[in-house]
């Protein structure tokens, strides 16, 4: 990404902010459910455009933010100079009047005095200060908001982000708000709970089709059904019928509430090692078994992951398709070995601090093929 020219007036840029290592996902929704074009995926930020900027940019999923680009580059020199570029391209290279009219269109301005609110972010070793880039931001922006705006520090009527990462800057509008991330059906939380961006990414690779059958069987708050019901709605082809469970009756209770404001879904108590199913019950297995720490001695997670693939393997289609989620990405390679499935994607992610591995499995179909499609 070079640095932008002003944006077209009709239809800007816009950019993304993902989980790291789920750009590739997230710029598949863009492409898929906006017809967007992707100018850009790495770093956790997706740089995109679409035919028309509206509400269709606050349902994307797998994503944590979306803004409005005012600015991009990738050629920073980590030097103090970059304080001055970065003032630069906040007075020259941006459209704001056209911008917040856009964001207005989007999210129209609260009741009450305007406020405005200036974020910046950085990551990786510079030869100035967060506070220093976000200052030269500033100074840029002298003479966009009226006097009668007033900054705040929450709860802004506009806000306005630079993110530093490495050699890459952009700069915009945010257009989204802690709803879009959290989700407003997510109002039972409980500790561990899977974040709603990586549930809905996961779903996605497992790809169901209209009519499958989607197991969680460790649902805990039910995030990754939550998500598979609202991709269903997406996509508009069909329903997905959506089973999950748990052991820990609270975290079923939690399920029950979250999942009654999206959509139907059958729940129950279980043991995931010893699942109430029948064979070759369902099309796709998505789930994100307990972490090493989530137990009670981390020398548990290999017989847990053992006696649970089995079961996973007995309740899966022939050539049917598992998306896990696991710290212990070497534990879940061993116990799927003896079942013969095959990766087809890997992905590193970063889950409450740790290091994760989204892994994608085929099952082999009857006579030993694997089949499958996205």
């Amino acid at each position: 990404m070079s640095k932008s020219r002003r944006a077209d007036r009709e239809v800007p840029a816009c950019f993304a902010t993902v989980p790291s290592g789920l750009e590739a996902v997230a710029a598949d929704e863009i492409t898929r459910d906006l017809d967007g074009d992707v100018k850009k995926a790495d770093k956790g930020i997706v740089v995109f455009r679409v035919p028309e900027v509206g509400p269709d940019l606050l349902r994307l999923r797998t994503v944590d933010d979306v803004f409005l680009l005012a600015w991009g580059t990738d050629s920073l020199t980590y030097k103090a100079e970059d304080l001055k570029l970065i003032r630069q391209w906040t007075v020259k290279e941006a459209d704001w009047q056209h911008l917040l009219s856009l964001h207005h269109a989007i999210r129209p301005k609260p009741r009450g005095k305007p406020s405005y609110r200036l974020v910046t972010q950085m990551g990786g070793t510079h030869g100035y200060r967060r506070v220093d880039a976000g200052q030269a931001m500033a100074q840029g922006l002298g003479g966009v908001f009226p006097p009668s705006w007033k900054p705040a520090e929450e709860n802004a009527a506009v806000e306005v982000w630079l993110i530093i990462r490495g050699r890459t800057a952009v700069c915009g509008i945010r257009l989204y708000d802690k709803t879009m991330r959290h989700r407003t059906y997510k109002v039972e939380h409980q500790p561990a709970s899977l974040r709603p961006t990586i549930a809905a990414a996961m779903v996605r690779l497992a790809g169901a089709a209209p009519g499958d059958v989607v197991l969680d069987p460790m649902c805990g708050a039910g995030t990754i059904l939550a998500e598979q019901i609202e991709l269903s709605k997406v996509r508009k082809a069909g329903r997905v019928d959506v089973w999950g469970g748990d052991r820990d009756m609270n975290m079923l209770r939690a399920a029950a509430s979250n999942l009654h404001r999206v959509g139907p879904a059958l729940l129950a108590h279980w043991d995931a090692t010893r699942l109430p199913l029948v064979r070759d019950s369902v099309d796709r297995v998505v789930c994100n078994p307990p972490f090493g720490k989530q137990l009670s001695a981390p020398e548990e997670i290999g017989p847990l992951y053992r006696t649970a693939l089995r079961e996973c393997q007995r309740v899966l289609k022939p050539g049917g398709r598992a998306v896990f989620l696991v710290t212990e990405a070497d534990a879940l390679r061993e116990a799927i070995k003896p079942h013969r499935w095959q990766p087809s994607r890997q992905l590193r992610v970063e889950v409450l601090g740790q290091p994760a591995t989204i892994g994608v499995w085929q099952k082999p179909a009857a006579g030993g093929t694997v089949t499958g499609s996205d």
